[in-house]
This record gives structure tokens, sequence and C-alpha cells, in this order.
């Protein structure tokens, strides 16, 4: 059975199904009310994320380096977002997810 990887307006879906249809019914039936912006069969059976791709360097511990950011802005959110671009030359969004993340963890 082929895998399908199905980009829409709010998700990213990886899934196996018969053929392109079958795989359009999977997301019409989790995600009615997603639009699909791309669908792809994939060339073999296993998916990969290349981990710099999504920015995440194996010389950086991106959660250590939030936690050191919220601990000197003594847990002031935007300073810290400030602190994270300034020392990962990440752009705004990337540095908020990651701050956001890090306080939700008990940093």
């Amino acid at each position: 059975m082929p895998l399908f990887e199905i980009e829409t307006d709010s998700h990213i879906i990886i899934t196996w199904a018969d053929d392109e249809l079958a795989a359009r019914q999977v997301v019409q039936e989790a995600y009615a009310t997603d639009q699909i912006l791309r669908l792809t069969r994939r060339p073999r059976d296993t998916w990969v994320i290349s981990k710099g791709v999504l920015g995440l360097s194996p010389k950086m511990d991106i959660c250590s380096v939030a936690r050191d950011c919220l601990a000197k802005s003594a847990g002031d959110k935007l300073h810290a977002i400030r602190l994270y671009m300034h020392e990962t030359g990440s752009d705004l969004e990337k540095a908020r997810k990651v701050i956001e993340s890090n306080m939700v963890m008990g940093w």
C-alpha cells in the first residue's frame, strides 16, 4: 500500500492508502474543513524529516538555549524571545514557539 503525504491548509498528514482518492477520503474523514494544498505519493514506504530543514542542529540544544534565555529574562517571555533570536539567529516565529514550549515545560 503506498504512502501519501498530504498538505492541507492546517496539517501535514502522512497516511497509507490504496490510491489518491482513498488518501483524499482520509483527509475528508479526519479534517473535513481542511483544504488540500498538495497530495504526493511517496516513492518509498517510509517518511523522513530532516532536522536541518526544521532548523534543529545537532550542535545546539534548543531547549537548553531557551531555558537559559528564560532564566536571563527572569521569565519575561518577550525579553526571552528577543534573547533567543539574538543568540540563535532564529526568526520571531521560531523563537516564540521554542520559548513558549519551554515555558510550558516549566523551564
